[in-house]
């Protein structure tokens, strides 16, 4: 699939995201975020990997809606301390 992250072109394709991810430690962290496997990654540590960018080139919202359109499920990870109330949960298009 094709998308453009941080106005720089990428053919994303979704086994080649799940194996550059395999073996990866998620990271700590709120926000968007992505499960990969049985793994859920902040979308930023993801978008890292795969463009080869530097996270402030970018935005979770860019990244997000690539890893959506290529399938996986996106989601909002909460705030440590705050009440599930406040977990907005998946995110879609």
């Amino acid at each position: 699939m094709r998308c453009v992250i941080a106005r720089f072109p990428f053919d994303l394709i979704k086994s080649e995201v799940e194996h550059t991810m395999k073996g990866v430690k998620p990271e700590d962290g709120t926000g968007a975020a992505v499960k990969i496997g049985t793994k859920v990654y902040p979308v930023k540590q993801v978008g890292e990997l795969i463009t080869r960018q530097d996270r402030r080139d970018f935005t979770a919202d860019e990244v997000t809606r690539a890893l959506i359109r290529l399938g996986f499920t996106c989601q909002t990870l909460p705030v440590p301390g705050a009440s599930p109330a406040q977990d907005a949960g998946e995110l879609t298009l």
